[in-house]
């Protein structure tokens, strides 16, 4: 048992040995090299505070002030063609695409029943004037016995005949006058329905009521129609196409820079590198509410002289409300840099463990600024560096500011982007 145990010796050189061993010796120094590149490559230390920027120099130019909205356009006049009576489409006489004349036949129906009413009320017409000769034949008989009567009263001196005769002679006269009366009314009766049954003959011809051209047809020979309570339409005729509306919706922010007579232009899909003139005819009072969104009607007068615009064409319309000439103009950009923070010197501090393991980066907030009137604050560019600047706002477009001359010198440079140089 003595020989397979070590001596305390022996146990204690294994251990004396182990702690000398070459390979842990140079493992600790490179353990020691790396701490001291972390330690001075990872001290916390300032961030640079130098910056690069992009400037505009002021110039003098105009400002446009405009107002965007979309609408549809419209014939200036459109008129829906329908029918009063029913019946069966007997002919059709135009197509869609079609210019037609005002009392130009369009369609008709078939007019075999209603022909058929027109001599029936002819044949009334003729039974009810027979009746008024009739009955005047009446009145003239009895009327004559009547004076009769009276006459033989007369020369007897009141002793014949019996009044009762006489009364009942009178009765007679005066229901003969009555009837006649009757009759004459049921001939003007049956006259009003001959001419209503003659009026709807002439109502089974569609006729054009404008000059124009025929936007849609939506009857064909054959088919029915049913006008029980309300007419079908069956034609849609708009008036010179020459001469078209623009309907657009302006926003409830932007209606009150505009008025009537105001020039504008605008494009459509069709011909998007072409642009229309037009002028504002007419701006609603009523208010329309979509979605929350409050907007009011506008109507623009198009001039359409070559036929290239078509009802229900989309149209991007652009307003100009205001327009300055000779002005002082700033980019919008530059009154949105901001340097409450970022032209100040700042020390960060870092630890090793946070660049070991850095966190995401959250991006940085846009600012956006609305451009309103007034005197706001810029900063220009000198030798010395940025300063800043108080210039006033006389107005603003989509790009640019128009500012009050003596507020600022044209050829100024404006910063309009900062950006600190990385290290």
């Amino acid at each position: 048992m003595a020989s397979t145990q070590k001596s305390l010796k022996e146990i204690l050189d294994d251990q004396s040995n182990a702690k000398t061993s070459p390979k842990k010796i140079v493992g600790y120094i490179s353990l020691i090299l790396v701490i001291i590149f972390a330690a001075f490559y990872l001290w916390p230390g300032e961030e640079s505070d130098e910056y690069t920027y992009t400037t505009e120099t002021v110039k003098s130019g105009t400002l446009t002030v405009t107002v965007s909205a979309t609408g549809k356009l419209r014939p200036t006049n459109q008129v829906e063609v329908g029918s009063e009576l029913s019946g069966i489409m007997e002919s059709v006489f135009v197509e869609e695409n079609d210019r037609v004349k005002v009392g130009q036949v369009l369609a008709r129906l078939d007019t075999a029943k209603l022909n058929d009413k027109v001599e029936k009320s002819k044949a009334a017409l003729i039974g009810r004037e027979a009746a008024v000769i009739q009955s005047r034949a009446t009145l003239s008989e009895v009327s004559t016995q009547l004076y009769r009567l009276r006459q033989l009263q007369k020369l007897s001196n009141g002793k014949v005949p019996a009044q009762s005769e006489i009364d009942s002679a009178v009765a007679n006269v005066r229901r003969a006058r009555a009837d006649e009366k009757s009759n004459l009314a049921a001939v003007e009766q049956a006259k009003a329905e001959l001419r209503s049954d003659e009026t709807n003959v002439t109502k089974a011809t569609l006729i054009s009521p404008i000059n124009g051209v025929v936007l849609k047809r939506s009857i064909e020979p054959g088919q029915t129609v049913a006008a029980s309570f309300q007419a079908p339409v069956l034609f849609t005729i708009a008036e010179d196409l020459a001469q078209m509306e623009l309907l657009i919706d302006v926003d409830e922010a932007d209606v009150g820079n505009i008025k009537s007579g105001q020039e504008s232009y605008f494009t459509v899909d069709a011909w998007p590198d072409r642009e229309y003139s037009a002028k504002i005819h007419r701006i609603s009072f009523a208010a329309e509410i979509t979605d929350d969104v409050v907007t009011y009607p506008t109507i623009l007068n198009v001039d359409n002289t070559d036929l290239s615009l078509r009802p229900g064409m989309t149209g991007t319309a652009t307003i100009t409300t205001l327009s300055l000439e000779n002005r002082l103009l700033i980019p919008n950009a530059a009154f949105r840099v901001n340097f409450d923070s970022d032209l100040k010197t700042k020390k960060t501090k870092t630890s090793v463990f946070g660049l070991l393991f850095p966190r995401s980066k959250k991006p940085k907030k846009k600012i956006n600024i609305e451009q309103k009137t007034g005197f706001s604050k810029l900063w220009a560019l000198t030798e010395k560096g940025p300063i800043e600047m108080s210039v006033e706002i006389l107005a603003v477009n989509q790009k640019y500011s128009a500012v009050a001359s003596g507020t600022i010198q044209p050829d100024t440079k404006i910063i309009v982007e900062a950006s600190k140089k990385r290290p």
